[in-house]
């Protein structure tokens, strides 16, 4: 599909002005194929015609579906399994040491799209139940999509959903199968909710967070609105806490908020890596 430069343009700073996001050169391709469905649903042919749209009162909702479907919504249930493995047994155990008087660990998965990677969390604890007894476990997952966090909250995942990343055995203990899906029990998921929010707007939380989740989200900030995401989340996270970042993603010649830990795609507040290596012997 032809895109007009000047078309272009106007999606990419509506996206940006929603989202932080940026449209680049690279994902120029995508727009007529994220936007196909609007297409049909408004008889529109364009997206010329769909910016003239835009540009008239009352399409406020118009412009929140574009930027919903132009937000990249690939997640699934454990992804990058060898940095998630570290949680339950090296993040977790450090955690627990920090916080052994207060029992309670609250954690943030922003940009959590449609939930598998805050379920993929509770499910962890779920299998380290007797570890955790007598503990409150608040898990946190925020994405810019209201479409995204509706998803999250149903529970509700389709066959091929559940089966990236999810063994067998996990699937039969967390999960019923449906007649459209599977449905994550109310047990596991108990510790997990979810709300709309906005990485560069102040943290959803109200004390500060021992463990963060940002994975694959900051590809997408250029770099002033990067170095603004990785502020917000500096002030987010409690002094002793850790910030996991996905695989592909580095605190390194980014920023100085965060430096990196022994662990791979886990940081820590700059301030507090000397007595956070020290407690990891």
């Amino acid at each position: 599909m032809e895109i007009t430069e000047a078309s272009y343009q106007i999606i990419a700073e509506l996206l940006s002005a929603r989202t932080g996001q940026q449209l680049t050169e690279g994902r120029r391709w995508r727009i007529g194929t994220s936007l196909a469905s609007i297409f049909r649903e408004r008889g529109i042919s364009n997206v010329d015609q769909l910016v003239c749209l835009l540009s008239m009162p009352g399409e406020a909702q118009l412009a929140q579906d574009v930027v919903e479907a132009l937000l990249n919504n690939e997640t699934y249930f454990f992804r990058d399994k060898p940095t998630f493995d570290q949680l339950p047994d090296e993040i977790f155990p450090l955690l627990s040491e920090r916080r052994r008087e207060k029992r309670r660990l609250q954690i943030w998965c922003a940009g959590c799209s449609t939930g598998q990677e805050a379920h993929s969390l509770a499910i962890q604890f779920a299998e380290q139940h007797a570890r955790w007894q007598g503990w409150s476990i608040d898990i946190l997952g925020t994405d810019v999509s209201t479409k995204a966090i509706n998803a999250a909250r149903s529970g509700h995942y389709s066959q091929f959903e559940v089966q990236r990343g999810l063994s067998v055995s996990q699937m039969l203990n967390h999960f019923d199968e449906t007649a459209s899906g599977w449905q994550i029990h109310s047990g596991t998921r108990s510790i997990v909710r979810f709300q709309q929010h906005n990485i560069l707007d102040v943290s959803p939380g109200r004390q500060p967070f021992d463990l963060i989740l940002c994975r694959n989200v900051l590809l997408y900030f250029d770099g002033p609105t990067r170095d603004r995401a990785f502020d917000r989340l500096h002030q987010a996270l409690a002094p002793d806490g850790f910030l996991m970042l996905g695989a592909g993603e580095t605190v390194v010649g980014q920023t100085k908020t965060f430096e990196p830990t022994s662990y791979a795609s886990i940081y820590e507040p700059a301030p507090f890596r000397t007595a956070a290596h020290a407690l990891a012997g």
